[in-house]
C-alpha cells in the first residue's frame, strides 16, 4: 500500500486544477464509468462521461467570483484497489465551502472517482 501514499494528493492536485481552470473535460476525465453521485435526496448514476462534463459546465456559474481553491485531503481509509478520500473545499471568492466523501478506484486508465457523496461541514 506504500505505492499509493500519495496518490490522493497528486489526483487532488491536478482535480484542483481543472476546478480553477474549469476544465469541464478534465474534470470528467477524473470520474470513473460507471460512477455514482449520491446527493441528498437524489442519486445520479453516472453512464458516460459526458454526463460529468456536462453537470460541471453547467455548475461553473456558482463558482464565477472563484479564484483559489485549497483542498483539504484525508485519507479515511485505502486499499490496493479503492481510497476513500474525505475533502474539504475552501473557495476564495464568493463560494461556500463544501465537504466531499470521494471513492478513488483504480482502473486501467488510473485512479478515478467511483463515488462522489457530500458530508457536512465540521
Amino acid at each position: 500500500m506504500n505505492e499509493n501514499k500519495e496518490v490522493h494528493r497528486q489526483f487532488f492536485d491536478t482535480y484542483t486544477r481543472a476546478l480553477i481552470d474549469r476544465d469541464a473535460a478534465a474534470i470528467a476525465d477524473h470520474y470513473a464509468v460507471p460512477a455514482l453521485i449520491e446527493f441528498p435526496g437524489q442519486r445520479i448514476l453516472v453512464t458516460e462521461a459526458a454526463q460529468t462534463e456536462s453537470f460541471f459546465a453547467s455548475a461553473f456559474g456558482q463558482y464565477s467570483g472563484v479564484t483559489e481553491v485549497n483542498a483539504e485531503v484525508t485519507v479515511a481509509a485505502s486499499t490496493d484497489h479503492s481510497i476513500w478520500a474525505d475533502v474539504t473545499w475552501k473557495y476564495q471568492g464568493g463560494a461556500p465551502d463544501e465537504r466531499n466523501m470521494y471513492q478513488l478506484v483504480r482502473t486501467e486508465d488510473g485512479w478515478k472517482i467511483a463515488v462522489l457523496t457530500p458530508l457536512e461541514l465540521g
